[in-house]
């Protein structure tokens, strides 16, 4: 006879258990970074404004989106500007009138300034009490209602009680619900092309006045949109200005949008950024409109 145990059904073995492949993970892992890495260095990279140089457009803890193909590619496009300062360029386009642009300055490789352009290569340009001179003629500037801005959007490391001292004379105030401002000028300005976009001016310094230059070919000049606050092309480099025209190929990127903003620092809490959010500062273009009745012929 036959035992019944003979045709008993055979168990399948036991899975083995997949075995952690350390270098297949570091492999996926490396790939991924890279393709971060090059999508902020040839797409679009996010970027954070620690000054108040381009007030009342930008204020201290916003976020944007900065557009890395808007002039072409060069050694600034690079995150962490890996490659070496030059002045080789990729499919390259010149800046216009009012954009915003990011700027890596001479002398400061591991930084990054975000300024407006408001000169072109072979311009001719002067500054005559704070009125910028294009080629022999003044650039309109309309006074407006002044702006009340945040002490915490103009508060910065270099500045830490803001609106108070010298040139800031009967500007800080409290507005009926307690919140203080910086109370200040505001005019608008009209470029050649007919972009406009608001700056702050409150008073008479140094860098109002610059004899008349003529931009060299291949460089543009670039401004903050807070006149008397702003180390940009009218400030030498070794007071932390851009020292002149800069070259087009130390620009890494052209800002296009605010994405949001917080009025303070937070840390890893969710809840913190939340309380921390600017409400109504997210999704701003910041492409200056065009006026067709300013543009100069």
């Amino acid at each position: 006879m036959t035992d019944p145990a003979d045709h008993a059904p055979i168990a399948p073995p036991a899975p083995k258990a997949d075995k952690f492949d350390l270098v297949g993970e570091i492999k996926g892992l490396a790939v991924m970074l890279l393709a971060v890495l090059a999508f902020h260095s040839l797409v679009a990279k996010p970027f954070y404004i620690p000054s108040a140089s381009m007030v009342p457009n930008l204020w201290v803890g916003d976020r944007l989106v900065v557009a890395k193909y808007a002039y072409g590619w060069d050694w600034a496009s690079a995150s962490f500007h890996v490659f070496p300062r030059g002045d080789w360029r990729v499919l390259p386009a010149t800046p216009d009138y009012g954009d915003i642009v990011i700027v890596v300055p001479k002398g400061h490789p591991d930084e990054d300034y975000i300024k407006r352009v408001v000169g072109r290569p072979g311009d001719r340009i002067a500054i005559v009490n704070g009125q910028i001179v294009l080629n022999g003629r003044p650039v309109p500037q309309s006074v407006e209602p002044p702006v009340d801005v945040p002490l915490d959007a103009i508060r910065s490391a270099e500045e830490p009680d803001p609106c108070v001292g010298f040139g800031y004379e009967n500007m800080l105030k409290t507005l009926p619900s307690g919140a203080q401002v910086c109370e200040m000028p505001a005019f608008t300005e009209t470029m050649p092309n007919g972009a406009r976009y608001k700056i702050v001016d409150h008073m008479d310094e140094i860098h109002d006045h610059m004899d008349e230059i003529t931009i060299p070919a291949g460089h543009v000049f670039l401004m903050g949109d807070n006149r008397d606050n702003s180390a940009d092309s009218r400030v030498p480099l070794d007071e932390g200005g851009l020292g002149g025209p800069v070259p087009i190929s130390d620009i890494g990127g052209r800002a296009q949008f605010l994405t949001f903003s917080l009025d303070a620092p937070v840390g890893l809490n969710p809840v913190g950024w939340w309380q921390a959010l600017r409400h109504g500062r997210g999704w701003t273009t910041l492409r200056p409109p065009l006026d067709p009745a300013g543009v100069v012929h």
